[in-house]
């Protein structure tokens, strides 16, 4: 008869949370938790990767997509550090993950290894909570208590057990006075802002002339209610990086991602608006907000640490977004203004264009900007998108108009290089019968692309639709920005070559690769067909580079930002009755 272990018990709880599968760097402080996955049956499964950054990524990436919580396993000493990437990106962009670290000090190393403190060394990332197991009886009800956090403060969390821990015997039964483990998955709470707060948010958007509205990915869930919103308002609506996948981009309104990876058309709307409604965002971009005294605003946040934290709010208010919305519809009267919004789709209509005469402009070999916008035509209607960070972000962000039913997601507060593939991974086997897409370029392949595709090469056979399709800019340019080399420039930008195509099919999977603007269309078309993952490598001309649009006013933004005298003149604009749409 098999001793039961406290290994046992991580197994348990794990599948009392519904966790299906959780990813890790095996090593010995952690085997024993690793042996009572493997002899699980694959509930939960563990999903070894190449490197602990990336599987701290897949788990992220796993919260990301699915809304459930991620886990990672690690060991204790240089592969806890590790973890710290992907966790930071849980953090900052508000995803539960739950990271188990085995700790081993019984030999020589772990000695050297008790050196780095893991309380100190998650103290930042995982604040909410960083807890030790001392005994076999604790481990139930700390994995529930770090579950728990996990879930309520959006954020990531870290349990430490010692490998004589998880090696310990546990009886069949314990007793309810030594261990209580609670219910796993309490939902959450129903929050909604206050009634005159509510009122007051309603009387400011019903008496706009010119309404703006801003998403970032707290609106998910609800589309609906921000669709019909901006038609009683007659408002045009841009996202945040985080945001665009909320709402359906081909809407004739809808200007596209608001910032320096975004559209003019988005920035125009953020000059020419007289109110502003933010809707679960915390975008970074405010050179690009309305000017101050321009617009009043609104702001709709979960979290109300955030109301204000990027932009004067004048109503505030705290609750989910569809709730809220719901609640602000049954307010705001139904008086769109028509102009504002024949402005906003003219604008709209412009930017299209441009972004198809910009894809078409010839570049030598390749145009970047063309294989996002071929791409564009051929995106699947359903699955998920996996984009990284460097010039492929902003050409995704301008080019590629997601349809609804198409998640995609970044590393949108951290900005950290080489998030794509592993968020990839995590997005295909939670759902093995969609399609997935990662989009980035030869820096990131080279991180650790190369790598992960050999983890992608494990688990293909096994997934009901084969299709997980990497895209890789290759332009040997170090900058990650574009703006090309000449023949005299510094080597340490020219980024070594590799035949990424060429590794894909050494590993068994598809690949193709593309250097010439005919062949890009067909090659997006021979990889959603192909039988097996495939990786598309387009030779990119590195001096195409992805210059931000201008912000509204921009020659006036210093003088509204300055000391003394900029004030004087902003007062003085300001009191003569001017808008600051006259200023221009």
């Amino acid at each position: 008869m098999v001793e039961r272990t406290a290994a046992d018990l991580v197994v348990e709880r794990l599948r009392a949370w519904r966790v299906p599968r959780a990813f890790g760097y095996p090593g010995a402080a952690i085997a024993p938790v690793v042996e009572a996955l493997d002899a699980s049956g694959g509930d939960p499964a563990f999903v070894p990767a190449r490197h602990e950054e990336t599987a701290s990524f897949m788990a992220t990436g796993h919260a990301k997509f699915t809304g459930g919580i991620g886990v990672c396993l690690a060991t204790h000493g240089p592969s806890a550090v590790q973890l710290l990437n992907g966790l930071y990106d849980a953090k900052l962009d508000s995803k539960p993950v739950v990271a188990i670290v085995g700790e081993d000090v019984r030999g020589p190393l772990g000695r050297a290894h008790e050196q780095i403190g893991l309380s100190r060394l998650f103290g930042d990332v995982c604040n909410q909570f960083v807890r030790y197991a001392r005994a076999p009886a604790q481990v139930p009800g700390l994995l529930d208590e770090a579950f728990r956090t996990a879930a309520a403060t959006r954020s990531p969390v870290c349990v430490v057990l010692p490998r004589d821990v998880q090696e310990a015997a546990v009886p069949d039964l314990l007793p309810e006075s030594v261990v209580v483990t609670t219910t796993p998955g309490e939902p959450l709470a129903r929050v909604l802002p206050r009634d005159p707060d509510l009122a007051a948010a309603a009387h400011l958007l019903g008496g706009s002339r010119r309404t703006a509205i801003l998403v970032g990915q707290g609106g998910r869930g609800a589309a609906e209610e921000i669709v019909a919103l901006a038609d009683r308002l007659g408002a045009g609506v841009a996202t945040s990086l985080l945001g665009k996948p909320v709402l359906d981009e081909r809407l004739p309104f809808h200007t596209g991602v608001l910032g320096e990876v975004g559209t003019p058309a988005a920035a125009e709307l953020m000059g020419g608006c007289d109110a502003l409604l933010m809707i679960g965002t915390n975008d970074p971009w405010t050179d690009y907000f309305p000017m101050p005294g321009q617009a009043r605003t609104v702001q709709i946040d979960i979290d109300g640490r955030r109301i204000g934290s990027r932009y004067p709010v004048d109503v505030p208010l705290v609750g989910d977004a569809a709730e809220t919305l719901r609640a602000l519809l049954a307010r705001v009267p139904d008086r769109p203004n028509a102009t504002w919004r024949d402005t906003v789709e003219d604008s709209v209509d412009r930017w299209r264009n441009e972004a198809a005469a910009r894809a078409a402009a010839p570049a030598e070999p390749v145009n970047p900007q063309l294989v996002l916008h071929e791409l564009a035509a051929r995106v699947p209607r359903t699955g998920a998108i996996a984009v990284d960070v460097g010039s492929v972000l902003h050409w995704y962000a301008r080019h590629v108009e997601l349809p609804p039913g198409v998640d995609a997601q970044l590393c949108g507060t951290l900005g950290s290089m080489g998030c794509a593939l592993p968020y990839a991974v995590a997005a295909k086997l939670a759902a093995p019968d969609q399609p997935v897409l990662a989009l980035m370029g030869d820096g990131a392949m080279q991180l650790n692309g190369l790598a992960e595709l050999v983890t992608i090469s494990q688990h293909w056979r096994e997934w009901p639709d084969p299709r997980l399709v990497v895209l890789v800019l290759n332009n040997r340019d170090h900058s990650g920005m574009g703006g090309g080399w000449g023949p005299t420039a510094d080597l340490s930008r020219r980024r070594p070559d590799v035949p990424y195509a060429g590794w894909a099919r050494l590993l068994g999977l598809h690949g193709v690769r593309v250097d010439r603007p005919d062949l890009v269309g067909a090659a997006w078309e021979e990889a959603f067909a192909a039988d097996r993952p495939c990786v598309v490598e387009a030779v990119v001309d590195p001096a195409v580079s992805p210059a931000p649009p201008e912000p509204a006013f921009a020659d006036l933004r210093a003088v509204f930002a300055g000391g003394d005298a900029a004030r004087r003149v902003r007062d003085r604009v300001l009191g003569a009755g001017l808008a600051v749409e006259d200023l221009v």
